[in-house]
């Protein structure tokens, strides 16, 4: 049987590999490529510490050929956010173990975030542009878009689910199910979007007016403003005389100071305000659309035992599948993380169908 490290560093190498033969600029496909190898000889290593034939073991799980089917359809982009995702995760769970074994941190813990970026960095044949170019494929969607996705349907279909049993267990499934679960859908769907909307909007209003009160102080303040970015390159660690040096090479062309002074001084990444709060709030309706249909379908078509029955069974099978497509992101279980979804779900429907069960005997 795998090493469960041993099996994600072959998934590692599988899709790293993926995303090199889906790159269309060779300096980058050949940072993936060169991952892709890095992730392999840790695989060899952990292989031969467990004494078993690496060569039997190539072959990558579930989880990644599924990533890879995602990248076919929607872009590697999405492979690369959530890969990403999963080795963050991992080097937090490497941190807090060490911590909580009073282990001292060598730095180590977070290389499989890092190397990217070093490799880059110490690859004189990459340019600033594909330099910049690699920075923005890194930071978008990604897996934070496939893992909202997720997250959405499974806000649908539980509150709907709960909804509707509790509703089923008023009224013995006959009366007023299917309204209260469309009313139950329309609601949340429209409060999802509503909710996407202001959140989106609000933190692009805060943002640029940020970034302009930004510009403000550099068309005022120059002086100031040059001094302040030297600053926080000498705290990064830059000799003084180099981040002075840098600073004033920056200060030369406002517009890049600019940019610079925003993303450095206020930590604002200007590529994110270009999204669409109209288009978020679209995407949030639908996703707990598709959710929230999942437990009322039964109810179009039957009533009574009969379609309450229906309507566990379609929402444990809904509920098993968010659960399990969570372990893209965790690389966690996916029976366990599928039948742990399935339980939460379960006990809310079944509270929620007491609550109204009492509810329609004390009516009654």
């Amino acid at each position: 049987m795998k090493n469960k490290s041993l099996q994600t560093e072959i998934d590692a190498c599988y899709l790293y590999t993926k995303l090199a033969e889906n790159e269309k600029d060779e300096a980058v496909a050949n940072v993936f490529r060169q991952m892709s190898e890095i992730e392999q000889s840790h695989a060899e290593a952990f292989a031969r510490r467990e004494n078993i034939p690496f060569d039997s073991l190539r072959k990558p799980s579930w989880r990644a050929l599924t990533l890879n089917t995602i990248g076919k359809v929607f872009g590697y982009d999405y492979v690369l956010g959530a890969l990403m995702d999963t080795e963050k995760s991992l080097s937090n769970a490497i941190i807090s173990t060490k911590e909580r074994n009073k282990q001292t941190l060598d730095g180590s813990e977070t290389n499989h975030v890092k190397i990217l970026w070093s490799i880059i960095e110490k690859d004189q044949s990459i340019s600033g542009s594909q330099h910049a170019k690699f920075e923005k494929k890194h930071r978008s969607v990604g897996g934070n878009a496939i893992r909202a996705a997720v997250l959405g349907g499974n806000d649908g279909l539980v509150s709907n689910f709960s909804l509707i049993m509790g509703v089923a267990g008023a009224t013995s499934g006959e009366q007023g199910v299917l309204l209260a679960g469309l009313a139950g859908l329309l609601a949340g769907a429209l409060s999802m979007a509503m909710g996407e909307w202001i959140s989106v909007k609000s933190s692009q209003e805060l943002y640029e007016n940020q970034m302009a009160i930004e510009m403000d102080e550099l068309e005022t303040n120059p002086e100031g403003e040059k001094r302040e970015l030297a600053l926080i390159y000498i705290a990064k660690g830059i000799p003084e005389e180099q981040a002075h040096s840098m600073a004033d090479e920056i200060m030369q062309d406002k517009t890049r100071a600019h940019e610079v002074l925003v993303k450095e001084e206020l930590g604002i990444n200007a590529e994110e305000l270009k999204g669409s709060a109209i288009e978020a709030a679209l995407y949030s309706f639908f996703l707990f659309t598709i959710g929230a249909i999942i437990p009322l379908a039964p109810f179009f078509f039957t009533s009574g035992f009969h379609a309450i029955l229906l309507s566990v069974i379609v929402s444990a099978l809904g509920l098993f599948l968010i659960g399990g497509s969570i372990t893209l992101f965790t690389g966690k279980n996916v029976w366990y993380s599928g039948f742990r979804q399935v339980l939460f779900g379960l006990a809310a429907a079944t509270i929620t169908f007491g609550i109204g069960k009492l509810i329609g005997v004390a009516i009654s």
